[in-house]
């Protein structure tokens, strides 16, 4: 079959570039480290398109010393000759949003760049972006800056610095100050999402070096097993109960490609892929590889006479319960919810994912019967424990008396509009005390806790329901928790939009804020992944100068630069806790919407964030040492 071909004329403009930069978060999700990061995502995503196109077998992806990325691949290098505006096709790609090759279906049959407008969503948010082409025997080149080309063109065409027998697209960009928060990238972020593509894409090597001083590193991704060799990796240091699971298959234009294998131990971890992009919140491609899978494991369990007549069937999670799995579909038009693709909408995916995931497992499960078997006997074994865990769970909450001041603490607010009421998790009675009088009681609610409380990975879940603090939580928020073996989780009950962590500016407060937090990722991650978790930040010092205004400083460098800029003397006062300061001061640094500063909670890579928290809550010390030794000089310690 003939190769379609890739030109000026495949490029198709939809309109200008001028609100990316009035609106970043709109196309990168944020302008914190997230979407700096993102910025990266997008350009690499391109060269895998050209890659998923047969165009692109490496990709280079260096961080410089100066702070800019260079995105390096072998494809066929992005058009540069006469577009129909009357310019080169490649100043339309960057200067243009929405121009490019994946609106037209001739030149890629699946992509994952953002809606085809990463490059000039790129190019707007950085104060510098190079670009250079090898295309066509030659070496073609241009520059902007902020998005706007600083490169005179001659006859609408780029310039030509040389010739070349290569063929690909070099980008080089500078992430824009004016713009970001931070403009240093989060290399353990970028070098997971490079390996996750490595695996997704077997036959594409992409080559990662760190040229900033003091971290210099290379390393190169290659992954021939594909998905796996993923399976494998999420699955390192458990006891697995059979070898790997691949399947794959076309329904419609839609390629479904899945592996799963079952560990000892009582956990799910599903991750869903659509055209190389990780689908955060899910989707169709996961509900369709769920419903069938569960339906197909019941269908043998009774076949096979594990199952009686009387029984129940096995519930979703009973029959994922151990599981560790990657679905990746490639969907030619694919239907996401939101600009920055968390989850696939799109039904027909979910037909296509079902259709080959029931026709390929029961080829396989019929030849191989040992391997069923033992992934019936982890859905029996987690159907006794959920039974079991279900009964003590209803006699556990029968018995406490789960209302809203089951401990007399909680110091509810006036408004029951949950979108206006926020509520303060705080530290101590002490604090808690100040934080009640000094609080809006319209739509500020307190809950003081005792210290630290149960950490939730090492407890059964009889024992975190029994922990006072955690039950209290667990009613205040109205919303339930899901946990293992079920799903009693609503967040539309959320009485609460705001749930905001205040704890000491100190390492015991770190400690809680994390226990706090492995709390709800594990019961409620909903709420994180919406975006209703903070962190307080109360100030670490107030000045109060001979002459002048007193002024409240956040951190350590906050007091430095005080130092450093303030003429004449002042006196220093270190706070030490929440409880040393009165209601007004409380109110006047941490409560107030006017003036507090706020942390969000996100979380950017799920995979990720799960293995860092089992790794550091969890009952494993060695690796949990080497994490701590491998990360010292990035921790913030309280002097």
């Amino acid at each position: 079959m003939a190769k379609a071909q890739y030109n000026a004329d495949s490029i198709t403009v939809l309109e200008g570039l001028e609100a990316v930069r009035k609106r970043p978060g709109m196309y990168i999700g944020s302008v914190g480290a997230r979407g700096l990061n993102h910025l990266i995502y997008e350009i690499v995503d391109n060269a895998v398109d050209e890659h998923l196109a047969g165009y692109c077998s490496e990709i280079r992806v260096t961080l410089e010393a100066d702070g800019s990325c260079t995105v390096r691949d072998n494809g066929r290098g992005i058009p540069v000759g006469l577009h129909k505006k009357g310019v080169s096709a490649e100043r339309v790609v960057l200067a243009t949003l929405h121009a490019g090759g994946k609106f037209d279906n001739n030149s890629y049959k699946t992509s994952g760049g953002l809606h085809g407008v990463g490059s000039s969503v790129v190019n707007a948010l950085s104060s510098r972006l190079k670009i250079r082409v090898f295309r066509e025997g030659q070496i073609h080149y241009d520059e902007y800056e902020r998005g706007i080309p600083t490169v005179q063109l001659k006859n609408g065409l780029l310039p030509v610095e040389g010739k070349t027998k290569e063929t690909g697209t070099e980008i080089n960009f500078l992430p824009d100050p004016e713009i970001f928060e931070k403009i240093k990238f989060r290399t353990d972020w970028l070098k997971n999402r490079l390996h996750e593509s490595a695996y997704l894409n077997p036959k594409l090597t992409i080559y990662y070096e760190n040229r900033q001083p003091g971290e210099e590193e290379t390393m190169t991704f290659s992954e021939p097993d594909g998905i796996v060799a993923y399976v494998r990796a999420l699955n390192a240091g458990k006891t697995a109960v059979h070898e790997p699971v691949y399947f794959r298959g076309t329904v419609d234009l839609i390629e479904v490609e899945g592996a799963f294998q079952f560990v000892d131990a009582f956990e799910e971890n599903l991750l869903g892929f659509c055209n190389n992009i990780f689908t955060q919140e899910g989707g169709t491609h996961l509900a369709g590889f769920k419903t069938k899978f569960t339906s197909l494991i019941n269908s043998y369990a009774r076949e096979l006479g594990i199952l009686k007549e009387k029984d129940t069937n096995f519930t979703g999670a009973d029959t994922r319960n151990g599981m560790t799995a990657v679905v990746a579909v490639k969907h030619p038009d694919p239907i996401f919810e939101g600009q920055t693709k968390t989850k696939l909408a799109s039904a027909d995916a979910a037909k296509a994912v079902s259709t080959v995931t029931g026709e390929e497992l029961e080829l396989f499960f019929d030849r191989n019967l040992e391997t069923l078997k033992s992934v019936i006997g982890c859905a029996e074994k987690s159907a006794k424990i959920r039974k079991a865990e279900e009964k003590a769970r209803t006699n556990m909450l029968s018995k406490s008396k789960f209302s809203f001041d089951s401990n007399g603490k909680l110091a509810n607010c006036e408004s029951r509009d949950p979108a206006k009421c926020e509520i303060f998790i705080v530290e101590g009675d002490s604090a808690g005390g100040s934080a009640k009088m000094g609080r809006d009681r319209q739509f500020q609610a307190i809950l003081p806790i005792r210290g630290k409380i149960l950490n939730v990975e090492k407890a059964s879940i009889d024992k975190v329901l029994a922990n006072a603090e955690i039950k209290t939580m667990i009613n205040a928020f109205g919303c339930g928790f899901s946990e293992g073996y079920g799903n009693d989780f609503d967040i539309t009950k959320l009485k609460y939009d705001k749930i905001i962590l205040m704890t000491d500016a100190d390492v015991d407060g770190s400690h809680i804020d994390t226990l706090l937090l492995t709390f709800l990722y594990r019961f409620m991650p909903e709420l994180i992944y919406d975006g209703h978790v903070y962190i307080a930040m109360p100030p670490l010092y107030k000045v109060v100068p001979k002459k002048g205004e007193e002024r409240y400083l956040y951190d350590d460098r906050a007091l430095e630069e005080y130092r450093r800029t303030h003429k004449g003397d002042f006196t220093l006062q270190r706070y030490k806790g929440l409880g040393e300061m009165d209601a007004d001061q409380l109110w006047e640094t941490t409560l107030n919407p006017e003036n507090r500063v706020l942390k969000r909670v996100e979380i950017e890579d799920a995979m990720l964030a799960n293995q860092v928290t089992e790794l550091l809550m969890g009952s494993d010390v060695p690796p949990r040492k080497k994490f701590i030794y491998d990360h010292a000089e990035e921790a913030e310690i309280d002097a």
